[in-house]
C-alpha cells in the first residue's frame, strides 16, 4: 500500500478525493498547509511517503533529497514554482500540474479585482464600515485598454470578459499564439508598448528566471499615472519595492495583488498602508467549483502518476528510473 500525503487545505480526510485515493490502495495523510510550513517539518511528513497532493510547498532540492520513498508530487493548481523540478528528475521523482483547471476562476476574480480598484469599491465600503460617507470618482472600464502580461488559459478566459465590458486587449506573450487557436480580439505587441498603451495591466505569466521582477521600477515607469497593476500570478513577478514606490508618488494610480512575494503578508512588507494597493490572500482560483475540479483531477493524476501514466507531467525522470523500480 503507498503512502499519500495531502497538504492542500481544503482537501479533508473522508473528503470525494480522500475516498478515491484510497479505493485505489492508497494510505492518505493529511496535513494541510496554512501560512508556512519550516524544511524540517516538511521532511518529516515526507518520511515514508511514495505520492504528495500539493499545495505550495517548498519542495526544495534539499527537501526532495531526504524523500527516499517519494515517487511523485501533484500540485492542486497551475504553478508549481515552488517545486525544484530539476532536482525532482535527477531523483526520478515525476512532477505533475493542473493547467487550466482553475482558468475561469482565475480570470472572474481578475475581472473583479479591476472593477473594485477602478470604482474603489474597497476603499468606499471601509470608508462607511468606519462611520464616514465617501464620494470618491471612480473610472468606467468602457473604451479603457487592458494589456495582458502572458496568455495562458486564465488570461485567454479573461479576454471574453473584456470584451464584454468594452475594453480593448493587448497581450504581451514570450510563446506564440497557436496558430489552431486565433485570438482576433487580441493585439499582439512587446512589453513597452503594453505597458506604455494600457489603462490596466494584468499579469497572468509563470514564474521564472525571466520573469522575476519583470514589473520593475523601469516597467512601472512606463505606465500611465492613472493606470493600474493587477497580479494574480505570482508575487514574484512583481518588485514589490518598485510598486510600493510607484504608487506613493504618483506613477500609477493602484494595484490589486492576489499574490505576494512572501505568504502570509508580512506584517512589515512595503505593501501594507500604501493608498491605492489591495491585497487579498491568493485566492484568485479557490472557488467552490474551482476546488472541486482541482482537489479530483489532481486525485487522478496522482494515481496515474503512481502507476507510470501521468497526463499532465511537467518533468521527464524516465532518463533516471522511478524509484519505485530501483526499489524493486
Amino acid at each position: 500500500m503507498s503512502r499519500i500525503l495531502i497538504t492542500t487545505d481544503y482537501l479533508k480526510p473522508g473528503d470525494p478525493v480522500d475516498v478515491y485515493v484510497r479505493e485505489h490502495g492508497h494510505e492518505t495523510v493529511h496535513a494541510p498547509l496554512r501560512g508556512r510550513r519550516d524544511r524540517d517539518e516538511l521532511v518529516g511528513l515526507l518520511d515514508g511517503v511514495d505520492g504528495a497532493l500539493i499545495a505550495n510547498e517548498p519542495m526544495t532540492a534539499d527537501v526532495l533529497a531526504a524523500a527516499p520513498t517519494l515517487k511523485a508530487v501533484v500540485r492542486s493548481g497551475v504553478g508549481y514554482d515552488s517545486v525544484d523540478v530539476a532536482a525532482a528528475s535527477e531523483l526520478g521523482i515525476l512532477v505533475s500540474n493542473l493547467p487550466g483547471i482553475n482558468a475561469n476562476a482565475v480570470a472572474e476574480f481578475t475581472m473583479g479585482a479591476i472593477l473594485a480598484s477602478s470604482r474603489r469599491l474597497v476603499e468606499l465600503a471601509v470608508g462607511v464600515a468606519e462611520g464616514r460617507w465617501p464620494r470618491t470618482d471612480g473610472h468606467e472600464l468602457r473604451g479603457s485598454t487592458l494589456g495582458l502580461v502572458g496568455f495562458g488559459a486564465a488570461a485567454r478566459a479573461v479576454v471574453p470578459l473584456a470584451r464584454a465590458f468594452g475594453m480593448t486587449v493587448l497581450c504581451r506573450t514570450a510563446i506564440a499564439p497557436d496558430p489552431g487557436a486565433p485570438a482576433p480580439d487580441v493585439e499582439f505587441v512587446d512589453l513597452d508598448t503594453l505597458l506604455s498603451r494600457s489603462d490596466v495591466v494584468s499579469v497572468h505569466t509563470a514564474l521564472t528566471p525571466a520573469t522575476r521582477h519583470l514589473i520593475d521600477a523601469r516597467a512601472l515607469s512606463l505606465m500611465k499615472p492613472a493606470a493600474l497593476l493587477v497580479n494574480t500570478a505570482r508575487g514574484a513577478i512583481v518588485d514589490e519595492n518598485a510598486l510600493a514606490a510607484a504608487v506613493r508618488n504618483g506613477a500609477i494610480a493602484g494595484a490589486a495583488l492576489d499574490v505576494c512575494e512572501v505568504e502570509p503578508l508580512p506584517q512589515d512588507s512595503v505593501l501594507r498602508c500604501v493608498e491605492g494597493i489591495t491585497v487579498y490572500s491568493h485566492m484568485a482560483g479557490q472557488t467552490v467549483e474551482a476546488r472541486e475540479a482541482a482537489g479530483r483531477e489532481a486525485a487522478v493524476e496522482l494515481v496515474n502518476a503512481l502507476s507510470g501514466r501521468p497526463a499532465f507531467r511537467v518533468n521527464d525522470p524516465s532518463v533516471h528510473r522511478f524509484r519505485v523500480t530501483l526499489r524493486e
